[in-house]
């Protein structure tokens, strides 16, 4: 019986239900999945305010409850799109399909000749990384849209503090 694993990216600035909802889908109808951590080289910034390191924490911990069996894999930018998914391939365990809903993603694997699926998208309110940070920033309400792992998480890094400091001279 061949294992399904499948392929999943996302930059989880930080990771919240929505992903959790979308990695609980795709576990139901794979073996194995590999978590892209995108953008991993940047961190202490507004729009990635959390290192690759931390945000493998988030993921670890948020999956924790579940028996899905995982890799978290920091994957850094490449300015190549052209040779996007061999980076790729190269620094993750093996897979057989992709899911994402991104355009560009989609494109690119396809173009490589590795199936896609649509994962389910969740139209929940606020599930969005940029949401979850202006909330932050804000002094809004937030914990409702992260695991209760992921917000012990952010207050064990100071991480709403940190937030706040590196969006202090953004002029985004």
């Amino acid at each position: 019986m061949h294992m399904r694993r499948a392929f999943y990216i996302g930059r989880f600035q930080p990771f919240h239900l929505g992903h959790y909802s979308v990695i609980t889908s795709i576990a139901r109808d794979v073996d194995e999945l590999v978590i892209g951590i995108g953008s991993a080289q940047k961190s202490h910034e507004p729009k990635n305010p959390f290192t690759a390191g931390e945000r493998v924490m988030m993921i670890r911990h948020a999956l924790k409850d579940t028996d899905i069996t995982h890799y978290a894999i920091p994957i850094e930018d490449l300015q190549r799109n052209a040779v996007w998914v061999s980076h790729i391939i190269s620094m993750t365990p093996p897979f057989d399909l992709v899911y994402s809903n991104n355009p560009l993603v989609i494109r690119l694997f396809e173009e490589a000749g590795i199936e896609v699926l649509q994962p389910p998208m969740y139209h929940r309110d606020g599930y969005s990384g940029r949401e979850i940070r202006r909330r932050i920033i804000a002094d809004e309400e937030w914990k409702h849209l992260v695991p209760q792992a992921v917000v012990e998480i952010i207050e064990d890094l100071d991480g709403v503090e940190r937030l706040k400091q590196v969006s202090k001279t953004d002029i985004d």
